[in-house]
């Protein structure tokens, strides 16, 4: 019987090393790249600039992770929608793309610690003359989200909203504006930046639900990689370079809640 259990034992040392050895650390410190999944359509947060390069605050805090991982970053863009899958089919190792850390991502997904806290709120058409304060305002009404968002589901846990999404943030915009949807709900963040930058007749609503935590996900079971890139994310804002680039995009901190940010 000793023995049969001192067989056991050996075996799942054996396995436990085998499993910590294809840890996703060290398969991105081998090959000396980390991949990153984001849209590249998405600005302010990571877009191309006219000369083709990817730009934008996610686009700055992963490279800055990666400088501190001492590892190259490798951008991988994709529509929205199908990040988290190609995220799980390992066609990259994280997603820096604002991707709001929830229980049903959980179950699938590990993420880091929140990078970046923001709230949901509303877009409306600057002649709209009624107010919506919250999403049960909107109930009878038409809202549009962006696809793969976690916005759908907020207004489907309220009920009686008619949701309609979007690949893009501008086609939602151009709905609004044309009348064929009555608001529209996205980052707060995002859209202070679309307000400024479209010419469309449109306004910021009212800011609705729950502050929201955003993450970088990556695959389960990787401790050590998990491990690494909270130590990156709060070295770089130790070092003062987080602070840097939330300033450079936003002008305030983002890492903290909308609160503490006067919002």
């Amino acid at each position: 019987m000793l023995r049969t259990l001192t067989l056991l034992g050996t075996l799942a040392l054996l396995l436990g090393a085998c499993s910590n050895s294809n840890d996703l650390l060290d398969r991105v410190k081998q090959s000396g790249t980390l991949k990153i999944g984001l849209e590249g359509t998405y600005p302010p947060f990571n877009y191309r600039d006219p000369s083709g390069e990817l730009t934008g605050f996610d686009v700055d805090i992963a490279r800055a992770i990666a400088e501190k991982m001492n590892v190259k970053a490798e951008f991988v863009t994709g529509d929205f929608s199908g990040l988290i899958a190609g995220l799980q089919a390992g066609q990259y190792d994280v997603v820096v793309n604002q991707i709001a850390i929830t229980p049903e991502r959980q179950e699938n997904l590990d993420f880091s610690e929140p990078y970046v806290v923001s709230s949901p709120q509303l877009i409306q058409r600057r002649d709209d003359t009624q107010e919506y304060a919250s999403l049960e305002d909107l109930q009878g009404k038409r809202l549009g989200v962006g696809e793969g968002s976690n916005y759908a589901q907020m207004a489907e846990e309220v009920g009686g909203i008619q949701t309609r999404t979007y690949p893009a943030a501008s086609e939602t915009l151009a709905d609004l504006a044309a009348g064929r949807i009555d608001a529209a709900l996205n980052d707060s963040l995002l859209v202070a930046y679309l307000i400024k930058e479209t010419t469309l007749p449109v306004r910021p609503g009212a800011q609705v639900g729950e502050v929201i935590e955003m993450g970088i996900p990556f695959q389960k079971n990787n401790p050590k990689f998990k491990e690494a890139i909270d130590d990156a994310l709060e070295a770089i804002k130790n070092d003062g370079t987080y602070q840097r680039i939330s300033d450079k995009w936003f002008g305030v901190d983002v890492s903290k809640a909308p609160s503490e940010r006067g919002e």
